[in-house]
């Protein structure tokens, strides 16, 4: 049996029940930071071996972990935060165990945007997911289908690169369309700050940002003209 089980993203009392018994029982707990999962371990006071599991290491040891789990191991995978597999590694192990017969199950927990998405102010009803944009290859291309998207748009960025992705989306979205920048979700320093994308972004401009990134976007209204996207 493979758990996927979503670790909190900020504060440490997000965290199910069940996922504490799962990690309690498992064989083996799959970290992406061994770092980042002792401490949510150790808070708990549940001792566990760990291994790492992330982006760089695994395909190579993919076909292993398999192996160990059809010989009956049960592991769970965690991520430094949120659902593994929605931006993080998971995907490749997920689709293993379904071709090879084990048995998978995902927790229900925590996932950044769904409160980045519902603090915004935006629409929620339709909403597209993007991710981590491209930082070359194809992000022109993606940012001009996505200004004509309707539904509410997602990101994830860093801060190191938030004040450009803004810019980018004035060029592209024009510089009235309505956003929220969710930063530090669920700690003490938690801010959600909206406006245009104009306004935000020389807000963060002139302050500077620290933290983890939700971009919230609204969409293309059906039927209103947007400055004309450019190269």
């Amino acid at each position: 049996m493979l758990y996927i089980v979503p670790s909190p993203i900020g504060n440490l009392q997000d965290i199910t029940l069940r996922a504490l018994e799962v990690l309690k029982s498992a064989d083996l707990v799959l970290a992406e930071d061994t770092r980042n999962s002792s401490r949510l371990l150790n808070h708990y006071q549940i001792i566990k071996p760990l291994s790492p599991y992330h982006q760089h290491n695994e395909h190579k040891i993919l076909h292993h972990l398999v192996d160990q789990l059809l010989q009956g191991k049960t592991m769970a995978l965690l991520t430094d935060a949120g659902t593994p597999g929605v931006s993080d590694p998971a995907y490749l192990l997920i689709r293993e165990c379904i071709k090879t017969g084990v048995k998978v199950e995902c927790l229900p927990g925590a996932t950044a945007f769904v409160p980045a998405l519902v603090n915004s102010g935006i629409p929620m009803q339709r909403f597209c997911f993007e991710g981590f944009l491209p930082l070359k290859k194809g992000r022109q291309t993606l940012l001009k289908q996505l200004a004509q998207e309707e539904r509410t748009l997602i990101f994830y960025e860093s801060p190191m690169r938030l004040v450009k992705t803004l810019e980018d989306f004035i060029q592209y979205f024009g510089e009235e369309r309505q956003c929220c920048v969710s930063r530090e979700l669920t700690k003490v320093f938690e801010e959600n700050r909206r406006g245009s994308l104009k306004d935000v972004c020389a807000y963060y401009r002139e302050k500077g940002v620290k933290g983890e990134i939700v971009i919230t976007v609204e969409g293309q209204e059906r039927g209103r003209s947007r400055e004309a996207a450019s190269d």
